[in-house]
């Protein structure tokens, strides 16, 4: 294997070995302190981070409030404080080796909020910003403000194109590298666009040679790119390292990392990951941020693929393509169908899916009354926890906090199942986020008679190439 050197990452010479940000409380100061600890860049979670109490144990956030909007203000609140205490809980583990970076989602709910209260209340211990899920164009005079490296992510040429034109350019100085995101294979939400086809993936060299060449062109050849989405091993990397067609490149890991003594989630997910085959995480389009995003397919993603498939057209009147009349929601509001999507939701119904659903675009979901129950439960608690939300129509900008548009059954409270899998909740029954490489840890004799290494080992274990 070639030498991998260190290369300056916000303001520092360390290993091109970054900790890929996971949401919620996958990422936290344990677990990103240690990376930065072993010589590479930790990056701590500032989406909906977990405060800790006077003994440093996890503090969940509970919403008391009545309205969508003040429960809002309470999420925002409690990603402060968390962001905080996860940022000092990393620094201290760090020990000032590394470096460590606060990833955020421009789509969260109070985003810049969020952000602009971390780096207040943490200044000195936060090195740099990654920033991706949306166009964060305003990350960069933030990141100027606070004097911090910022790492927007990006899936394309063309995204990078248009930060640097609107925004990035007036802020260069702080720009401290670009994250490719592979949106095929990367874990988590990505940046799979309406013009790509979900199953046919594009090899990432050939874009990554294209940013390149773009990033060029602005001055900045000697900036690095973070290779993001699809990196298990660096023998499979090699003709990437020194390369000069790309330049300083640097190498991100989001899955291997769930899988050290220092990852918080649970021993019953960690066992779960080291039984994963290929083809065990499944690219879909069920999240209600409207991003494609990768999650194993267990029991919860695929009872989103069933919800789905049990879906017909409606029309409002009766017309003689949809004559047959049939009850809607729990009002039994009577829309039209055709006689044959009739006689489908029929067998639904006589199999217990006898609740149908609208949904904003124009046709009905079949579930079960628990189903519905549930759906409409977890509707009701939104705490715009997203800037705009599909599945309980919030509108974070909008005045009364509503898009106005039919909330999407076919989706589901993003905040509620992964606060529950990240506090050891049932892992078939909730959100798994997995890279499409996730397979690997069963095939990989490291991880032999279910291993589970330090962040140390796993990192000297990288340095190896496998």
């Amino acid at each position: 294997m070639k030498p991998l050197n260190p290369i300056l990452i916000s303001g520092r010479e360390v290993l091109p070995l970054v900790e890929g940000g996971k949401g919620i409380n996958v990422s936290t100061g344990v677990s990103s302190g240690a990376w930065a600890a072993a010589g590479g860049v930790g990056t701590i979670s500032g989406v909906n981070p977990d405060s800790v109490d006077a003994d440093g144990r996890a503090v969940r956030a509970v919403y008391r409030a009545k309205t969508r909007i003040e429960r809002q203000h309470e999420l925002i609140a409690h990603g402060i404080n968390g962001g905080i205490a996860q940022a000092r809980i990393a620094h201290e583990v760090a020990n000032g080796k590394g470096r460590l970076h606060l990833n955020v989602l421009w789509e969260m709910g109070g985003a810049e909020q969020v952000l602009l209260g971390v780096l207040e209340g943490a200044k000195g211990l936060i090195h740099g910003i990654t920033c991706g899920a949306g166009m964060p164009y305003k990350v960069a005079e933030i990141a100027d403000r606070f004097g911090v490296y910022y790492y927007p992510i990006v899936s394309s040429a063309r995204a990078f194109r248009a930060l640097w034109k609107r925004a990035y350019s007036k802020h260069a100085g702080w720009l401290g590298g670009v994250v490719y995101e592979d949106p095929w294979l990367a874990g988590g939400h990505n940046g799979l666009t309406n013009s790509e086809d979900p199953v046919v993936p594009q090899p990432p060299y050939g874009r990554v040679r294209e940013l390149r060449a773009v990033m060029v062109e602005c001055g900045l050849a000697q900036t690095p790119i973070f290779m993001a989405g699809g990196v298990w091993a660096l023998d499979d990397w090699q003709d990437w390292i020194d390369n000069p067609e790309l330049g300083p490149i640097a190498f991100q890991f989001g899955t291997r990392p769930l899988l050290t003594t220092e990852s918080p989630i649970s021993d019953v997910w960690k066992k779960r990951l080291l039984t994963l085959k290929s083809g065990d995480v499944l690219l879909h389009k069920f999240s209600p941020t409207g991003f494609y995003s990768s999650a194993v397919k267990n029991a919860f993603i695929l009872d989103l693929v069933a919800r789905s498939e049990r879906q017909i057209t409606y029309c409002d009147d009766a017309t003689p393509l949809c004559a047959v009349p049939w009850p809607v929601g729990k009002s039994g509001r009577v829309v039209h169908v055709a006689e044959a999507d009739a006689a489908r939701a029929k067998a639904w119904s006589e199999q217990g899916f006898i609740v149908a659903l609208r949904t904003p675009d124009q046709t009905v979901v079949f579930v079960t009354p628990e189903q519905a129950a549930t759906i409409h439960q977890d509707q009701t608690a939104c705490c715009g926890c997203l800037s705009g939300c599909a599945f309980s129509s919030w509108m974070q900008s909008a005045a009364n906090g509503s898009s106005g548009r039919i909330s999407d059954p076919r989706s589901f409270c993003i905040q509620r199942t992964l606060q529950e899998i990240g506090h050891g909740g049932d892992v078939e029954n909730e959100l798994m986020f997995a890279g499409q490489v996730a397979y690997r840890f069963a095939q990989d004799p490291f991880y032999a008679n279910g291993f589970i290494p330090t962040t140390q080992q796993l990192i000297d274990r990288i340095l190896t190439g496998k």
